[in-house]
């Protein structure tokens, strides 16, 4: 069989030593002259492991809290607009359908231009004009539409919120 780059990329490479049962595995060494400064370094290193710890638990707090509080607006919009949340669904689900149908002509044009797009930077970047923004609006749009709505239900207190 032959190997391929693929075959080579998701290979496994072993990086355990290796021994035969014949070699003595070697003792620890252990010196009481370092033993200070390996204390020394341990705390450090604990130390910044534990400040790190920190800021990524102030870190989870605002991002739950800023989450939690784009939840609460969604769901009052939607209270607030519920004709025009579920038009927003409904335009959602066919712009969803039409990014389907898009990103099925860029696939397509990819295939069947695959070398002109390597070789070519005028190629290329006629693609990239032709299609780049029309799908980067287009995913911008079916996200901001989405988002209205499947807006959840507004079924939280104000405590939950704080």
């Amino acid at each position: 069989m032959a190997t391929t780059s693929l075959d080579l990329l998701y290979s496994q490479i072993n990086v355990f030593p290796t021994y035969t049962p014949s070699q003595p595995v070697p003792a620890p060494t252990t010196t009481s002259e370092h033993s200070p400064q390996l204390c020394g370094l341990l705390s450090e290193l604990v130390s910044a492991q534990d400040r790190q710890t920190t800021l990524l638990e102030e870190f989870v707090s605002t991002i739950s809290n800023a989450h939690r509080r784009r939840i609460v607006e969604l769901g009052l919009w939607k209270r607030s607009n519920p004709e025009l949340a579920e038009y927003c669904k409904r335009a959602a689900k066919k712009l969803e359908r039409i990014q389907t149908d898009l990103l099925s002509s860029i696939t397509e044009e990819i295939e069947s231009n695959a070398d002109m797009l390597l070789d070519s930077e005028f190629g290329l970047n006629e693609f990239v004009d032709r299609y780049g923004t029309k799908f980067l609006q287009l995913n911008s749009l079916l996200h901001i539409l989405a988002q209205l709505g499947n807006a959840p239900d507004l079924q939280v207190t104000v405590q939950e919120i704080q």
